[in-house]
Protein backbone atom coordinates (compact mmCIF):
# COMPACT_ATOMS: atom_id res chain seq x y z
CA UNK A 1 0.00 0.00 0.00
CA UNK A 2 1.45 3.34 -1.06
CA UNK A 3 1.74 6.29 1.28
CA UNK A 4 -1.53 8.30 1.31
CA UNK A 5 0.08 11.55 0.24
CA UNK A 6 -3.14 13.41 -0.55
CA UNK A 7 -4.67 12.49 2.80
CA UNK A 8 -1.50 13.57 4.59
CA UNK A 9 -1.49 16.94 2.82
CA UNK A 10 -4.95 17.70 4.20
CA UNK A 11 -4.46 15.94 7.54
CA UNK A 12 -1.40 17.96 8.61
CA UNK A 13 -3.25 21.32 8.84
CA UNK A 14 -6.23 19.57 10.46
CA UNK A 15 -3.96 18.09 13.13
CA UNK A 16 -2.26 21.46 13.43
CA UNK A 17 -5.62 23.10 14.09
CA UNK A 18 -6.34 20.69 16.94
CA UNK A 19 -2.85 21.07 18.46
CA UNK A 20 -2.93 24.86 18.16
CA UNK A 21 -6.37 25.09 19.76
CA UNK A 22 -5.15 22.94 22.68
CA UNK A 23 -2.26 25.26 23.58
CA UNK A 24 -2.82 26.85 27.03
CA UNK A 25 -4.31 30.34 26.98
CA UNK A 26 -1.16 31.96 28.35
CA UNK A 27 1.02 30.50 25.56
CA UNK A 28 -0.24 32.61 22.68
CA UNK A 29 3.16 32.98 21.03
CA UNK A 30 3.69 29.21 21.08
CA UNK A 31 0.32 28.78 19.35
CA UNK A 32 1.38 31.15 16.59
CA UNK A 33 4.65 29.34 15.95
CA UNK A 34 2.89 25.98 15.98
CA UNK A 35 0.37 27.19 13.40
CA UNK A 36 3.17 28.52 11.21
CA UNK A 37 5.10 25.24 11.56
CA UNK A 38 2.13 23.11 10.49
CA UNK A 39 1.41 25.43 7.54
CA UNK A 40 5.03 25.10 6.37
CA UNK A 41 4.90 21.29 6.67
CA UNK A 42 1.74 21.39 4.55
CA UNK A 43 3.57 23.52 1.98
CA UNK A 44 6.34 20.91 1.80
CA UNK A 45 3.79 18.12 1.29
CA UNK A 46 2.06 20.16 -1.43
CA UNK A 47 5.45 20.48 -3.10
CA UNK A 48 5.86 16.70 -2.94
CA UNK A 49 2.42 16.31 -4.56
CA UNK A 50 3.58 18.58 -7.37
CA UNK A 51 6.80 16.60 -7.85
CA UNK A 52 5.01 13.23 -7.78
CA UNK A 53 2.39 14.38 -10.31
CA UNK A 54 3.14 13.65 -13.98
CA UNK A 55 1.43 16.25 -16.24
CA UNK A 56 1.27 13.94 -19.25
CA UNK A 57 0.13 10.89 -17.27
CA UNK A 58 -3.26 9.66 -16.14
CA UNK A 59 -5.95 12.27 -15.64
CA UNK A 60 -6.28 11.58 -11.91
CA UNK A 61 -3.15 10.57 -10.05
CA UNK A 62 -2.08 9.75 -6.47
CA UNK A 63 -5.56 8.28 -6.07
CA UNK A 64 -6.96 6.85 -2.85
CA UNK A 65 -10.22 4.97 -2.41
CA UNK A 66 -11.72 3.52 0.76
CA UNK A 67 -15.22 2.44 1.75
CA UNK A 68 -17.05 5.02 3.84
CA UNK A 69 -20.86 4.75 3.80
CA UNK A 70 -21.18 1.56 1.80
CA UNK A 71 -24.97 1.35 1.92
CA UNK A 72 -25.26 4.56 -0.09
CA UNK A 73 -22.25 4.08 -2.32
CA UNK A 74 -20.27 6.85 -0.62
CA UNK A 75 -16.51 6.37 -0.68
CA UNK A 76 -13.51 8.29 0.55
CA UNK A 77 -12.06 8.87 -2.91
CA UNK A 78 -9.24 11.26 -3.67
CA UNK A 79 -7.32 12.10 -6.81
CA UNK A 80 -5.73 15.13 -8.41
CA UNK A 81 -5.37 16.44 -11.93
CA UNK A 82 -3.09 19.31 -12.92
CA UNK A 83 -5.64 21.95 -11.95
CA UNK A 84 -6.10 20.44 -8.51
CA UNK A 85 -2.33 20.24 -7.98
CA UNK A 86 -1.92 23.91 -8.91
CA UNK A 87 -4.68 25.05 -6.54
CA UNK A 88 -3.39 22.88 -3.69
CA UNK A 89 -0.03 24.56 -4.21
CA UNK A 90 -1.64 28.01 -4.15
CA UNK A 91 -3.50 27.24 -0.93
CA UNK A 92 -0.47 25.79 0.83
CA UNK A 93 1.64 28.72 -0.34
CA UNK A 94 -0.69 31.46 0.87
CA UNK A 95 -1.54 30.12 4.34
CA UNK A 96 1.92 30.78 5.90
CA UNK A 97 1.71 34.36 4.66
CA UNK A 98 -1.83 34.68 6.04
CA UNK A 99 -0.58 33.47 9.42
CA UNK A 100 2.42 35.80 9.43
CA UNK A 101 0.31 38.77 8.34
CA UNK A 102 -2.25 38.05 11.07
CA UNK A 103 0.39 37.51 13.76
CA UNK A 104 -1.13 40.13 16.07
CA UNK A 105 -4.69 40.25 14.75
CA UNK A 106 -6.11 38.18 17.61
CA UNK A 107 -3.93 39.57 20.41
CA UNK A 108 -5.43 41.40 23.39
CA UNK A 109 -4.21 44.93 23.99
CA UNK A 110 -1.57 44.10 26.56
CA UNK A 111 0.41 41.71 24.33
CA UNK A 112 1.92 44.47 22.31
CA UNK A 113 -0.38 44.65 19.31
CA UNK A 114 -0.23 48.40 19.58
CA UNK A 115 3.52 48.34 19.14
CA UNK A 116 2.95 46.82 15.70
CA UNK A 117 0.82 49.79 14.71
CA UNK A 118 -2.55 48.16 15.35
CA UNK A 119 -5.53 49.93 16.81
CA UNK A 120 -6.12 48.04 20.06
CA UNK A 121 -9.56 47.61 21.54
CA UNK A 122 -8.65 45.86 24.76
CA UNK A 123 -11.19 43.14 23.94
CA UNK A 124 -10.06 39.54 24.43
CA UNK A 125 -9.51 37.80 21.11
CA UNK A 126 -8.54 34.12 21.53
CA UNK A 127 -5.30 33.79 19.58
CA UNK A 128 -5.28 30.00 19.60
CA UNK A 129 -8.76 29.83 18.11
CA UNK A 130 -7.91 32.32 15.37
CA UNK A 131 -4.98 30.34 14.02
CA UNK A 132 -6.69 26.97 14.56
CA UNK A 133 -9.61 28.13 12.41
CA UNK A 134 -7.26 29.24 9.63
CA UNK A 135 -5.58 25.82 9.60
CA UNK A 136 -8.95 24.06 9.60
CA UNK A 137 -10.05 26.06 6.57
CA UNK A 138 -6.81 25.11 4.83
CA UNK A 139 -7.41 21.42 5.51
CA UNK A 140 -10.96 21.52 4.13
CA UNK A 141 -10.02 23.51 1.04
CA UNK A 142 -7.13 21.19 0.16
CA UNK A 143 -9.31 18.13 0.64
CA UNK A 144 -12.02 19.66 -1.56
CA UNK A 145 -9.45 20.03 -4.38
CA UNK A 146 -8.64 16.33 -3.95
CA UNK A 147 -12.11 14.81 -3.53
CA UNK A 148 -13.42 12.73 -6.45
CA UNK A 149 -16.48 11.48 -4.59
CA UNK A 150 -19.33 13.96 -5.11
CA UNK A 151 -20.81 13.42 -1.66
CA UNK A 152 -17.43 13.85 0.05
CA UNK A 153 -16.91 17.07 -1.89
CA UNK A 154 -20.33 18.33 -0.82
CA UNK A 155 -19.55 17.69 2.86
CA UNK A 156 -16.31 19.67 2.59
CA UNK A 157 -17.97 22.38 0.50
CA UNK A 158 -20.43 23.03 3.31
CA UNK A 159 -18.20 22.31 6.32
CA UNK A 160 -15.67 25.01 5.44
CA UNK A 161 -18.40 27.61 6.02
CA UNK A 162 -18.30 27.02 9.78
CA UNK A 163 -14.71 28.13 10.52
CA UNK A 164 -15.07 30.96 7.98
CA UNK A 165 -18.19 32.19 9.79
CA UNK A 166 -16.30 32.49 13.07
CA UNK A 167 -13.27 34.08 11.41
CA UNK A 168 -15.46 36.81 9.91
CA UNK A 169 -17.83 37.35 12.82
CA UNK A 170 -15.49 36.72 15.74
CA UNK A 171 -12.24 38.25 14.50
CA UNK A 172 -13.32 41.30 12.57
CA UNK A 173 -11.32 44.30 11.44
CA UNK A 174 -10.32 46.63 14.29
CA UNK A 175 -10.10 49.66 12.01
CA UNK A 176 -13.76 50.62 12.10
CA UNK A 177 -15.19 54.12 11.81
CA UNK A 178 -18.03 53.49 14.24
CA UNK A 179 -18.32 52.46 17.87
CA UNK A 180 -17.45 48.99 19.13
CA UNK A 181 -21.16 48.12 19.23
CA UNK A 182 -21.66 49.23 15.62
CA UNK A 183 -18.53 47.36 14.52
CA UNK A 184 -19.74 44.18 16.22
CA UNK A 185 -23.16 44.51 14.60
CA UNK A 186 -21.66 44.93 11.14
CA UNK A 187 -19.31 41.99 11.64
CA UNK A 188 -22.24 39.85 12.73
CA UNK A 189 -24.27 40.97 9.71
CA UNK A 190 -21.42 40.18 7.31
CA UNK A 191 -20.82 36.75 8.85
CA UNK A 192 -24.50 35.80 8.82
CA UNK A 193 -24.93 37.01 5.25
CA UNK A 194 -21.90 34.98 4.17
CA UNK A 195 -23.28 31.90 5.89
CA UNK A 196 -26.86 32.21 4.65
CA UNK A 197 -25.93 32.85 1.01
CA UNK A 198 -23.59 29.86 0.94
CA UNK A 199 -25.95 27.62 2.90
CA UNK A 200 -28.77 28.29 0.46
CA UNK A 201 -26.45 27.47 -2.42
CA UNK A 202 -25.34 24.34 -0.60
CA UNK A 203 -28.90 23.16 0.05
CA UNK A 204 -29.77 23.51 -3.63
CA UNK A 205 -26.61 21.56 -4.46
CA UNK A 206 -27.63 18.86 -1.97
CA UNK A 207 -30.86 18.34 -3.88
CA UNK A 208 -28.84 18.02 -7.08
CA UNK A 209 -26.40 15.58 -5.42
CA UNK A 210 -29.33 13.37 -4.37
CA UNK A 211 -30.76 13.60 -7.88
CA UNK A 212 -27.40 12.59 -9.34
CA UNK A 213 -27.33 9.52 -7.07
CA UNK A 214 -30.84 8.53 -8.16
CA UNK A 215 -29.77 8.74 -11.80
CA UNK A 216 -26.25 7.27 -11.55
CA UNK A 217 -26.51 4.95 -8.54
CA UNK A 218 -23.24 6.14 -6.97
CA UNK A 219 -21.26 9.27 -6.14
CA UNK A 220 -17.94 8.48 -7.83
CA UNK A 221 -16.97 11.30 -10.19
CA UNK A 222 -14.67 9.05 -12.23
CA UNK A 223 -17.23 6.24 -12.58
CA UNK A 224 -20.09 8.57 -13.52
CA UNK A 225 -17.93 10.49 -16.01
CA UNK A 226 -16.69 7.26 -17.58
CA UNK A 227 -20.24 5.92 -17.86
CA UNK A 228 -21.39 9.14 -19.48
CA UNK A 229 -18.51 9.14 -21.95
CA UNK A 230 -19.10 5.51 -22.95
CA UNK A 231 -22.86 5.96 -23.29
CA UNK A 232 -23.67 3.52 -20.49
CA UNK A 233 -25.30 6.33 -18.48
CA UNK A 234 -27.75 8.55 -20.28
CA UNK A 235 -29.65 11.43 -18.71
CA UNK A 236 -32.85 12.96 -19.97
CA UNK A 237 -32.22 16.47 -21.25
CA UNK A 238 -34.37 18.18 -18.63
CA UNK A 239 -32.89 16.05 -15.84
CA UNK A 240 -29.34 16.91 -16.82
CA UNK A 241 -30.15 20.61 -17.04
CA UNK A 242 -31.82 20.67 -13.63
CA UNK A 243 -28.90 18.83 -12.01
CA UNK A 244 -26.42 21.16 -13.70
CA UNK A 245 -28.29 24.22 -12.43
CA UNK A 246 -28.29 22.83 -8.88
CA UNK A 247 -24.52 22.37 -8.90
CA UNK A 248 -23.78 25.59 -10.78
CA UNK A 249 -25.91 27.74 -8.48
CA UNK A 250 -23.90 26.67 -5.43
CA UNK A 251 -20.60 27.22 -7.22
CA UNK A 252 -21.71 30.62 -8.54
CA UNK A 253 -22.51 31.75 -4.98
CA UNK A 254 -19.10 30.62 -3.78
CA UNK A 255 -17.24 32.09 -6.75
CA UNK A 256 -19.05 34.69 -6.54
CA UNK A 257 -20.88 35.50 -9.79
CA UNK A 258 -23.29 38.40 -10.30
CA UNK A 259 -26.04 38.63 -9.01
CA UNK A 260 -25.07 36.21 -6.20
CA UNK A 261 -22.05 38.27 -5.17
CA UNK A 262 -23.37 40.67 -2.57
CA UNK A 263 -22.03 38.78 0.45
CA UNK A 264 -18.40 39.25 -0.62
CA UNK A 265 -17.94 43.04 -0.09
CA UNK A 266 -19.49 42.78 3.38
CA UNK A 267 -17.39 39.77 4.36
CA UNK A 268 -14.10 41.18 3.08
CA UNK A 269 -14.82 44.63 4.46
CA UNK A 270 -15.50 43.43 8.00
CA UNK A 271 -12.87 40.67 8.15
CA UNK A 272 -9.23 41.27 8.98
CA UNK A 273 -6.97 41.59 5.93
CA UNK A 274 -5.54 38.04 6.29
CA UNK A 275 -9.03 36.56 6.59
CA UNK A 276 -10.13 38.62 3.57
CA UNK A 277 -7.27 36.98 1.65
CA UNK A 278 -8.44 33.59 2.90
CA UNK A 279 -11.92 34.33 1.55
CA UNK A 280 -11.15 35.57 -1.94
CA UNK A 281 -7.76 34.02 -2.71
CA UNK A 282 -8.41 30.54 -1.26
CA UNK A 283 -12.03 29.65 -0.38
CA UNK A 284 -13.70 31.27 -3.39
CA UNK A 285 -11.44 29.30 -5.74
CA UNK A 286 -13.34 26.16 -4.72
CA UNK A 287 -16.34 27.50 -6.65
CA UNK A 288 -14.55 28.09 -9.95
CA UNK A 289 -12.55 24.86 -9.57
CA UNK A 290 -15.79 22.91 -9.07
CA UNK A 291 -17.26 24.38 -12.26
CA UNK A 292 -14.40 22.78 -14.19
CA UNK A 293 -14.34 19.49 -12.30
CA UNK A 294 -18.03 18.78 -11.74
CA UNK A 295 -20.25 20.92 -13.99
CA UNK A 296 -18.39 20.34 -17.25
CA UNK A 297 -17.44 16.73 -16.55
CA UNK A 298 -20.76 15.44 -15.20
CA UNK A 299 -23.14 17.52 -17.30
CA UNK A 300 -21.44 18.30 -20.64
CA UNK A 301 -24.58 18.88 -22.70
CA UNK A 302 -26.19 21.06 -20.05
CA UNK A 303 -22.95 23.04 -19.75
CA UNK A 304 -23.08 23.86 -23.46
CA UNK A 305 -26.78 24.69 -23.19
CA UNK A 306 -26.18 27.18 -20.35
CA UNK A 307 -23.01 28.73 -21.78
CA UNK A 308 -24.58 31.82 -23.46
CA UNK A 309 -26.36 32.89 -20.26
CA UNK A 310 -23.32 32.21 -18.08
CA UNK A 311 -21.09 34.24 -20.38
CA UNK A 312 -23.49 37.18 -20.14
CA UNK A 313 -23.52 36.90 -16.32
CA UNK A 314 -19.71 36.73 -16.31
CA UNK A 315 -19.54 39.81 -18.53
CA UNK A 316 -21.87 41.69 -16.17
CA UNK A 317 -19.65 40.66 -13.24
CA UNK A 318 -16.59 42.03 -15.03
CA UNK A 319 -18.06 45.44 -15.80
CA UNK A 320 -20.32 45.78 -12.75
CA UNK A 321 -17.59 44.82 -10.29
CA UNK A 322 -15.13 47.22 -11.88
CA UNK A 323 -17.63 50.09 -11.96
CA UNK A 324 -18.46 49.67 -8.27
CA UNK A 325 -14.76 49.45 -7.44
CA UNK A 326 -14.27 52.86 -9.08
CA UNK A 327 -16.81 54.44 -6.75
CA UNK A 328 -15.61 52.90 -3.49
CA UNK A 329 -14.37 54.96 -0.53
CA UNK A 330 -13.32 51.92 1.51
CA UNK A 331 -10.01 50.29 0.53
CA UNK A 332 -11.02 46.73 1.37
CA UNK A 333 -14.41 46.96 -0.32
CA UNK A 334 -12.65 48.28 -3.43
CA UNK A 335 -10.47 45.15 -3.51
CA UNK A 336 -13.61 43.04 -2.98
CA UNK A 337 -15.40 44.53 -5.98
CA UNK A 338 -12.23 44.20 -8.03
CA UNK A 339 -12.24 40.49 -7.15
CA UNK A 340 -15.83 40.17 -8.36
CA UNK A 341 -14.66 41.58 -11.69
CA UNK A 342 -11.72 39.16 -11.78
CA UNK A 343 -13.93 36.17 -11.02
CA UNK A 344 -16.02 37.25 -13.99
CA UNK A 345 -12.95 36.82 -16.19
CA UNK A 346 -12.26 33.38 -14.69
CA UNK A 347 -15.82 32.12 -15.28
CA UNK A 348 -15.84 33.62 -18.76
CA UNK A 349 -12.65 31.72 -19.59
CA UNK A 350 -14.09 28.45 -18.26
CA UNK A 351 -17.26 28.65 -20.34
CA UNK A 352 -15.59 30.00 -23.48
CA UNK A 353 -14.92 26.30 -24.11
CA UNK A 354 -11.51 26.87 -25.69
CA UNK A 355 -8.09 25.64 -24.58
CA UNK A 356 -6.76 29.20 -24.30
CA UNK A 357 -9.78 30.32 -22.30
CA UNK A 358 -9.73 27.45 -19.81
CA UNK A 359 -5.92 27.50 -19.44
CA UNK A 360 -6.14 31.24 -18.86
CA UNK A 361 -8.98 30.78 -16.36
CA UNK A 362 -6.97 28.24 -14.35
CA UNK A 363 -3.87 30.40 -14.49
CA UNK A 364 -6.05 33.35 -13.47
CA UNK A 365 -7.13 31.49 -10.32
CA UNK A 366 -3.47 31.16 -9.32
CA UNK A 367 -2.42 34.65 -10.30
CA UNK A 368 -5.48 36.31 -8.80
CA UNK A 369 -4.77 34.53 -5.53
CA UNK A 370 -1.20 35.81 -5.42
CA UNK A 371 -1.93 39.36 -6.60
CA UNK A 372 -4.96 39.85 -4.35
CA UNK A 373 -3.01 38.47 -1.39
CA UNK A 374 -0.17 40.92 -2.05
CA UNK A 375 -2.46 43.94 -2.42
CA UNK A 376 -4.82 43.10 0.45
CA UNK A 377 -2.07 42.25 2.93
CA UNK A 378 -0.17 45.46 2.20
CA UNK A 379 -3.48 47.33 2.49
CA UNK A 380 -3.98 45.61 5.84
CA UNK A 381 -0.57 46.81 7.05
CA UNK A 382 -1.48 50.32 5.91
CA UNK A 383 -4.89 50.25 7.60
CA UNK A 384 -3.47 48.92 10.89
CA UNK A 385 -1.12 51.91 11.08
CA UNK A 386 -3.73 54.59 10.41
CA UNK A 387 -6.74 52.87 11.98
CA UNK A 388 -9.01 53.66 9.04
CA UNK A 389 -10.20 51.89 5.90
CA UNK A 390 -11.32 55.11 4.19
CA UNK A 391 -9.28 56.20 1.18
CA UNK A 392 -9.83 59.88 2.02
CA UNK A 393 -7.96 59.47 5.33
CA UNK A 394 -4.65 58.90 3.54
CA UNK A 395 -2.28 60.96 1.47
CA UNK A 396 1.46 61.28 0.89
CA UNK A 397 2.28 57.85 2.34
CA UNK A 398 5.06 57.27 -0.19
CA UNK A 399 7.07 60.11 1.37
CA UNK A 400 7.05 58.63 4.88
CA UNK A 401 6.86 54.89 4.09
CA UNK A 402 8.38 54.35 0.63
CA UNK A 403 8.73 50.56 0.87
CA UNK A 404 5.09 50.19 1.91
CA UNK A 405 4.04 52.47 -0.95
CA UNK A 406 6.23 50.60 -3.45
CA UNK A 407 4.82 47.19 -2.57
CA UNK A 408 1.31 48.66 -2.64
CA UNK A 409 2.04 49.96 -6.15
CA UNK A 410 3.21 46.57 -7.41
CA UNK A 411 0.12 44.90 -5.96
CA UNK A 412 -2.07 47.54 -7.60
CA UNK A 413 -0.36 47.15 -10.99
CA UNK A 414 -0.79 43.38 -10.77
CA UNK A 415 -4.50 43.90 -10.11
CA UNK A 416 -4.85 45.87 -13.34
CA UNK A 417 -2.91 43.11 -15.19
CA UNK A 418 0.11 45.15 -16.18
CA UNK A 419 2.30 43.34 -18.76
CA UNK A 420 5.25 41.73 -17.02
CA UNK A 421 3.22 40.76 -13.95
CA UNK A 422 1.49 37.40 -13.58
CA UNK A 423 -2.21 38.34 -14.05
CA UNK A 424 -1.52 39.81 -17.51
CA UNK A 425 -0.77 36.41 -19.05
CA UNK A 426 -3.92 34.80 -17.66
CA UNK A 427 -6.19 37.70 -18.58
CA UNK A 428 -4.74 37.79 -22.09
CA UNK A 429 -5.37 34.05 -22.55
CA UNK A 430 -8.95 34.38 -21.28
CA UNK A 431 -9.67 37.23 -23.69
CA UNK A 432 -8.04 35.47 -26.65
CA UNK A 433 -9.89 32.24 -25.88
CA UNK A 434 -13.22 34.03 -25.51
CA UNK A 435 -12.76 36.15 -28.62
CA UNK A 436 -12.02 33.05 -30.72
CA UNK A 437 -15.55 31.73 -30.12
CA UNK A 438 -17.54 34.74 -28.83
CA UNK A 439 -15.93 37.90 -30.30
CA UNK A 440 -18.60 40.34 -29.07
CA UNK A 441 -18.28 39.08 -25.49
CA UNK A 442 -14.49 39.28 -25.72
CA UNK A 443 -14.54 42.84 -27.03
CA UNK A 444 -16.90 44.12 -24.33
CA UNK A 445 -14.89 42.34 -21.61
CA UNK A 446 -11.80 44.38 -22.49
CA UNK A 447 -13.63 47.39 -21.08
CA UNK A 448 -13.04 45.85 -17.66
CA UNK A 449 -9.29 46.34 -18.18
CA UNK A 450 -9.78 50.09 -18.67
CA UNK A 451 -11.86 50.32 -15.50
CA UNK A 452 -9.27 48.28 -13.60
CA UNK A 453 -6.60 50.80 -14.53
CA UNK A 454 -8.90 53.58 -13.33
CA UNK A 455 -9.74 52.21 -9.88
CA UNK A 456 -6.26 50.93 -9.05
CA UNK A 457 -4.32 53.99 -10.15
CA UNK A 458 -6.78 56.38 -8.52
CA UNK A 459 -6.51 54.33 -5.31
CA UNK A 460 -2.71 54.64 -5.37
CA UNK A 461 -2.82 58.34 -6.22
CA UNK A 462 -5.21 59.22 -3.40
CA UNK A 463 -3.48 57.20 -0.71
CA UNK A 464 0.20 57.37 -1.57
CA UNK A 465 0.84 60.64 -3.42
CA UNK A 466 0.14 64.30 -2.71
CA UNK A 467 0.75 66.26 0.50
CA UNK A 468 1.50 64.24 3.63
CA UNK A 469 -1.51 64.25 5.92
CA UNK A 470 -0.86 64.93 9.58
CA UNK A 471 -2.28 61.56 10.63
CA UNK A 472 0.24 59.64 8.49
CA UNK A 473 3.27 61.86 9.03
CA UNK A 474 4.83 59.46 11.56
CA UNK A 475 3.70 56.24 9.90
CA UNK A 476 6.42 53.56 10.13
CA UNK A 477 7.55 51.67 7.04
CA UNK A 478 7.21 47.92 6.63
CA UNK A 479 8.93 45.86 9.31
CA UNK A 480 10.88 42.63 8.84
CA UNK A 481 7.88 40.36 9.44
CA UNK A 482 5.75 42.34 7.02
CA UNK A 483 8.48 42.31 4.37
CA UNK A 484 8.75 38.55 4.79
CA UNK A 485 5.06 38.38 3.89
CA UNK A 486 5.05 40.72 0.90
CA UNK A 487 8.43 40.21 -0.79
CA UNK A 488 7.92 36.54 -1.83
CA UNK A 489 4.48 37.34 -3.25
CA UNK A 490 5.87 40.17 -5.35
CA UNK A 491 8.72 37.95 -6.52
CA UNK A 492 6.17 35.34 -7.62
CA UNK A 493 4.13 37.95 -9.47
CA UNK A 494 7.20 38.94 -11.45
CA UNK A 495 8.41 35.38 -12.03
CA UNK A 496 5.06 34.06 -13.28
CA UNK A 497 4.58 37.22 -15.33
CA UNK A 498 7.80 36.53 -17.20
CA UNK A 499 7.76 32.72 -17.12
CA UNK A 500 4.30 31.14 -16.64
CA UNK A 501 5.37 27.85 -18.27
CA UNK A 502 5.59 25.79 -15.02
CA UNK A 503 1.90 26.38 -14.32
CA UNK A 504 0.63 26.15 -17.91
CA UNK A 505 2.46 22.84 -18.47
CA UNK A 506 0.81 21.51 -15.33
CA UNK A 507 -2.77 22.51 -16.17
CA UNK A 508 -2.92 22.19 -19.98
CA UNK A 509 -3.41 18.38 -20.05
CA UNK A 510 -6.30 18.70 -17.58
CA UNK A 511 -7.82 21.43 -19.76
CA UNK A 512 -7.57 19.09 -22.75
CA UNK A 513 -9.49 16.42 -20.82
CA UNK A 514 -12.18 18.93 -19.87
CA UNK A 515 -12.68 20.06 -23.47
CA UNK A 516 -12.91 16.42 -24.48
CA UNK A 517 -15.66 15.92 -21.88
CA UNK A 518 -17.80 18.59 -23.49
CA UNK A 519 -16.73 17.52 -27.01
CA UNK A 520 -15.38 20.92 -27.89
CA UNK A 521 -12.40 21.80 -30.08
CA UNK A 522 -10.74 25.15 -30.57
CA UNK A 523 -12.27 27.07 -33.49
CA UNK A 524 -10.07 27.28 -36.56
CA UNK A 525 -8.61 30.70 -37.44
CA UNK A 526 -10.62 32.48 -40.09
CA UNK A 527 -7.42 33.64 -41.80
CA UNK A 528 -4.86 30.94 -42.51
CA UNK A 529 -1.21 31.67 -41.88
CA UNK A 530 0.89 32.27 -45.00
CA UNK A 531 2.96 29.28 -46.04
Amino acid sequence: MSFPLLTATAAVPAIGAIVTAAVPAARRTAAKWLALFFSLVTLVLAGVVGVRFTPGGDRYQLTESHAWIADFGVRYELGVDGIGVALIGLTALLIPFVILAGWHDADPQETGAASEGSVATGRWRPTQGFFALILMVEAMVILSFEATDVFLFYILFEAMLIPMYFLIGGFGDRAHAGSDEKAAAQRSYAAVKFLLYNLVGGLIMLAAVIGLYVVAGNFSLQEIAAARASGELEMATNTERLLFLGFFFAFAVKAPLWPLHTWLPNAMGEATAPVAVLITAVVDKVGTFAMLRFCLQLFPEASKWATPVILVLALISIVYGALLAVGQRDIKRLVAYASISHFGFIIMGIFAMTSQGQSGATLYMINHGISTAALMLVAGFLISRRGSRLIADYGGVQKVAPVLAGTFLVGSLATLSLPGLAPFVSEFLVLVGTFARYPVIGIIATFGIVLAALYTLVLYQRTMTGPVKVEVAKMPDLRARELAVVAPLIALLIFLGVYPKPVTELVNPAVGHTLSDVQKKDPKPEVEAAK
